[in-house]
């Protein structure tokens, strides 16, 4: 299966979707703030990486931006997260380059179905 990256600061988040992932076959990879996140992307080059919106520091929207602007990472495929679901959200992601957008709580369908369809689009 896939290798995803989660960035998420908050540890009960986290531990949610790296179950949810491994439950699915998946490997998880972590990472707890934007900084250390995109080391890891350009370190390990995951299939796909979930992206808490509100980190510390650098924002979960900067670090896509980043990302996106990268060579070397710009075709990892992004799920936006965030617990403030709000249309504006939603559109400053697309904006910064995240290729779906889940509210949290996690709902695994939908979870698994944003994974399949990008990493699906991914390998096309």
């Amino acid at each position: 299966m896939a290798r995803v990256l989660v960035i998420e600061d908050n540890a009960a988040n986290m531990k949610l979707a790296c179950l949810l992932l491994r439950s699915a076959g998946h490997t998880a990879l972590c990472a707890i703030d934007a900084e250390s996140g995109v080391t890891l992307a350009r370190a390990e080059r995951p299939d796909l990486i979930l992206m808490d919106l509100q980190l510390p520091g650098m924002d979960g929207l900067a670090a896509t931006a980043l990302l996106k602007l990268d060579a070397a990472t710009a075709a990892m495929p992004v799920i936006a997260l965030t617990a403030m679901a709000m249309k504006m959200d939603r559109e400053k992601s697309q904006l910064a380059g995240c290729d779906a957008y889940i509210a949290k709580p996690l709902r695994y369908k939908e979870l698994y179905a944003a994974i399949d369809s990008l990493l699906a689009k991914a390998r096309s």
